[in-house]
């Protein structure tokens, strides 16, 4: 009797470990790219969490977890920009035409006062004032003058990604000018950790554009989501372009 007893509270004595056995931290605790200091961290922990993406790191379903993290970057060649080490200034003009360089990386916040068009927006910038920001890398159909094919739809999605009134944060790229020829700011475009400007090639509203054979930064990335959303036909790849 006593053996079986002891046998008995052996099995409940196990039953008992295996209950209170946790599972891995990362099947736990549900995880944000804040969780993340840069976009390499993030997309290796995207890489061991396995297929179906749990913890919602990659939102365009690209392969590419954290876009918006800072690099080093493990995939997309370097895409964001570092900090900006020179304050929330915009600072002075570029070239008229919209190529050349500049010594460092500016950043500012600011919402949007105006969708101007599906690559033109105009941020009322804090410390600053109200300017019109062109987005860097991307060209959609003119909307002005003669319309062509597919502007409105540009412009309609560029309302979806920097809605009026929206907080944006504005990147300028090193590699480019800081303003075109007709004293707009050049910059990349983020809205909650979001390139708005890559959103539009990859939804199929904008096509690559690259000044003066002078490629930008984000360049292999954007041509990548660009060939996706031809060979997929997406939007404007299907009704306007070919």
């Amino acid at each position: 009797m006593k053996r079986a007893l002891g046998t008995v509270a052996a099995l409940f004595a196990i039953m008992a470990a295996l209950l209170t056995t946790t599972t891995p931290a990362q099947a736990l605790v549900d995880r944000d790219c804040g969780d993340f200091a840069t976009q390499a961290a993030a997309q290796a922990f995207f890489n061991a969490a396995g297929p179906g993406d749990p913890h919602r790191l990659d939102s365009e379903g690209d392969g590419i977890a954290c876009e918006s993290n800072p690099c080093p970057c493990s995939t997309g060649g370097g895409q964001q920009p570092p900090p900006s080490t020179g304050g929330d200034s915009t600072g002075g003009s570029g070239s008229a035409g919209g190529s050349g360089g500049q010594a460092v990386v500016k950043r500012n916040v600011g919402n949007v006062v105006k969708v101007t068009d599906g690559d033109t927006l105009k941020v009322r910038i804090r410390g600053v004032g109200i300017r019109d920001v062109r987005l860097i890398g991307i060209d959609t159909p003119e909307k002005y003058g003669q319309r062509e094919c597919g502007a409105v739809k540009a412009t309609d999605s560029m309302h979806r990604w920097a809605p009026v009134g929206s907080s944006v944060v504005l990147f300028s790229d090193p590699s480019q000018a800081d303003r075109d020829r007709y004293d707009r700011l050049l910059r990349y475009v983020e809205r909650k950790g979001r390139d708005v400007g890559r959103a539009q090639v990859f939804t199929g509203h904008a096509q690559v554009y690259v000044y003066n054979n002078d490629p930008f930064r984000r360049t292999a990335d954007y041509r990548r989501v660009e060939r996706q959303a031809k060979a997929q036909g997406r939007s404007l790849w299907s009704e306007c372009w070919h």
